[in-house]
């Protein structure tokens, strides 16, 4: 009994004496790490070293591969012991499994193996999360527990990213292997950083002189993209402010010298041109890779007081991902051989531009396709020089990936005049109900709902009779596509039952106020200047801003819901004739939309957010999105009246994760950040910000971490990219 009792005693200190010897291993590795590593590298580095390139190889050869490369001034310069000691610290960093002694000879038959599935890195690899552009992560490390003790983990900032201090930035940001890529900028810098420290690691400027100077679009850009090369490098992919397709190193940032010319690709070069025109053309929405190809969009300056009525061409186009080169061009206003040519009447599409892809895309790689969200054509609200129904202008087209021939369209808008050109990525899922669809928001406030394969409709589509235009020279379409479901997300149209009428002072005002514009339902066409029936324009709600746009939707694949943010604000559509600016008959005029004591015409909420069952095509909840300003709450006029909360009518971000929906008030609200019941919309916890998001949010997880970024600003102090976590135990 004695002896067993010795004997029990004795292999419980073995034990203990393992683990003070593991202990003091341990901690000599962490010391001898931050004195010979720590120069070069970082312990969130070397993780994802062994992460990418060690996982299912032997723990000696790792052990002899440090021995050999470390310290990089003297490789194999340091004890057997103090080597043995600096391996495992980086492996139990790494949270891998692996099995060793405490001699200094490690087994080489002893192999790492992946880590537990819960620490395993999730990245965010494109705009919208995925190519499916759900904008969903299956992470729940932050729910609705822990949701309001999340904090700012770090911090990044922009001031010097440009020539002057860039105060809004709205890329979003990617997580590859480690690192967020973000465009930062007027320039577009693209910026490495690391994910879990917020440190930077590179930055690329591109220098395009006066290519830059005279660019459509300069700013930060939406995002960058990410391509995967067979050998395992990887590239980061940009669009320039002067509408260059450039390649960087994902690990250095340096140009790839095989992609293009030295990483460079003119994508200026086999557009078509107008003639005489100068060149209006750039891209803000990030490239998206789809396997080898790169499908790039086009945008141009906003177009409702365009020069002429004849502009670039907003073809899209697809390249060699490796080398650069051009692998076809569709062309989004046909030629007189293809298909649609005819609905352009008089030969108009030999001269009209736009109709371009200016907002972000999204692909299903199993189908091999690409879906293009195309714009609307020259100009804005007036297209009296291109009578028709204009495709493909307004449509929602699917591309084969590798040939760019067209599988399917359907047109949202016939001849639009309304600036409604389609804003956002569609959206691609596997419902619930066993529906594979495609569902594009739109600015009017429709979502249009199609099987992503064949482009038939999921709920029919009617072509139901809209208001016509008395505008000279104008034509419009006697119908429009209306889907019977999902109903509409926005208040569509104009009526006085639409305007506020909080005091009678106030209805009066507003009675009076109207008798100078015209009203109708949706599609009531722009109207001209002191018309002949004496009105200055037409009210539009939602207007050319939306309704949504590109800050876009999110969608649950695991309920099917989708999670649209949107503004309910009124626009004013008013032609001018304005011969010295344009050789088009109209273009619009510059005159604000009315209100009435400081305060919107149209009754609140006035930003939103709408949970749409895309499996039965019914509404879910709505809710306002934002308190009720200042302004609102201490204008006199509305004294003594209650004002339910409003939201505002700003451009919100949001986020799905697994367990809750994220949002926030976007630029312009409040620096409020907040967590919602996805079934409910109830608010969950409502995190301060230094600032307003500008940006949509992202989320990954990290060694074991879960992390939201987003950008923000207030439009005083320069941006800055902020990452959100629970805090460390």
């Amino acid at each position: 009994m004695i002896k067993k009792l010795i004997l029990k005693q004795w292999k419980y200190y073995q034990v203990l004496l393992g683990l003070f010897i593991a202990s003091d291993l341990m901690a000599n590795g962490e010391q001898v790490f931050g004195a010979q590593c720590a120069r070069c590298h970082t312990p969130q580095e070397m993780t994802r070293v062994i992460h990418d390139k060690w996982l299912g190889k032997s723990s000696y050869n790792f052990f002899l591969a440090t021995k050999n490369t470390m310290p990089s001034e003297s490789p194999g310069s340091l004890s057997d012991q103090d080597y043995h000691d600096v391996v495992r610290f980086m492996l139990n960093k790494a949270n891998v499994d692996y099995k060793d002694n405490s001699s200094l000879i490690i087994d080489e038959n002893i192999t790492l193996r992946e880590p537990d599935v819960l620490k395993v890195d999730i990245e965010w690899k494109n705009f919208g999360g995925k190519l499916n552009a759900q904008r969903y992560t299956p992470l729940s490390e932050i729910n609705s527990e822990n949701a309001s003790n999340i904090q700012i983990a770090w911090r990044w900032k922009a001031e010097n990213y440009g020539p002057s201090p860039e105060i809004r930035n709205v890329s979003m940001p990617i997580m590859r292997n480690g690192k967020i890529f973000i465009g930062a900028g007027a320039t577009r810098n693209v910026v490495a950083i690391d994910a879990e420290t917020g440190q930077t690691l590179w930055m690329w400027r591109p220098n395009e002189g006066e290519r830059f100077e005279n660019a459509a679009r300069k700013d930060s850009g939406k995002g960058v993209s990410y391509y995967q090369h067979e050998d395992g490098s990887n590239s980061v992919i940009v669009v320039t402010p002067g509408y260059y397709l450039v390649s960087l190193d994902a690990e250095s940032g340096l140009p790839n010298e095989d992609f293009g010319k030295n990483g460079w690709v003119d994508l200026t070069k086999g557009l078509r041109r107008a003639p005489d025109r100068e060149l209006d053309i750039g891209l803000t929405a990030p490239a998206i890779v789809v396997g080898d190809v790169i499908i790039v969009g086009s945008a141009h300056d906003v177009s409702f007081r365009p020069p002429s009525k004849a502009n670039v061409k907003g073809d899209v186009r697809g390249f060699d991902a490796k080398t650069g080169e051009l692998l076809w061009t569709f062309h989004t206003i046909p030629e007189p051989d293809e298909e649609g040519y005819n609905t352009w009447f008089n030969d108009s599409a030999l001269y009209t531009g736009n109709a371009g892809v200016w907002a972000p895309m999204s692909a299903d790689k199993e189908l091999g396709l690409v879906y293009l969200p195309v714009e609307s054509a020259t100009g804005d609200q007036y297209g009296g020089d291109r009578h028709g129904n204009n495709l493909c202008a307004n449509c929602l087209i699917a591309v084969d990936v590798k040939t760019g021939k067209m599988k399917w369209f359907y047109q949202l808008i016939h001849h639009d005049i309304w600036d409604w050109d389609n804003p956002t990525a569609p959206i691609i899922a596997d419902l619930p109900n066993g529906n594979k669809i495609i569902a594009q928001v739109t600015k009017q406030g429709f979502v249009y709902v199609f099987d992503r394969k064949t482009g038939v409709p999921i709920w029919p589509i009617y072509e139901k009779e809209v208001p016509q235009t008395d505008v000279p020279g104008e034509w419009t379409s006697l119908t429009q596509p209306i889907p019977s479901l999902p109903l509409p997300f926005e208040k569509q149209g104009v009526t006085i039952n639409d305007l506020i009428d909080y005091t009678p002072e106030i209805r009066a005002a507003v009675q009076e106020l109207i008798q100078n514009y015209r009203l109708g339902p949706l599609f009531t066409p722009p109207s001209i200047k002191n018309a002949a029936d004496g009105t200055d324009g037409t009210l539009s709600l939602p207007y050319a801003t939306g309704g949504a746009n590109w800050e876009g939707s999110a969608l649950d694949p695991e309920t099917g819901i989708l999670y649209i943010p949107s503004q309910t604000r009124i626009g004013l559509m008013q032609l001018v004739n304005e011969p010295e600016s344009s050789d088009i008959k109209y273009i619009s005029g510059s005159s604000p939309p009315p209100s009435v004591f400081g305060i919107p015409l149209v009754k609140p909420p006035w930003g939103r957010i709408t949970a749409i069952n895309l499996n039965t095509g019914l509404h879910q909840w709505m809710i306002a999105n934002g308190d009720t300003s200042k302004e609102i709450l201490n204008n006199k006029k509305l004294f003594g009246v209650v004002i339910p909360r409003t939201g505002k009518p700003t451009r919100a971000g949001i986020l799905i994760t697994k367990t809750l929906l994220f949002a926030g008030e976007g630029f312009g609200g409040d620096p409020i950040f907040r967590a919602h019941n996805k079934l409910t919309g109830e608010i969950i916890a409502e995190i301060k910000l230094p600032a307003t998001q500008t940006s949509p949010p992202s989320s990954y997880r990290i060694n074991g971490k879960q992390y939201i970024v987003m950008t923000i600003g207030d439009g005083k102090k320069p941006a800055e990219l902020i990452a959100l976590a629970l805090p460390s135990l």
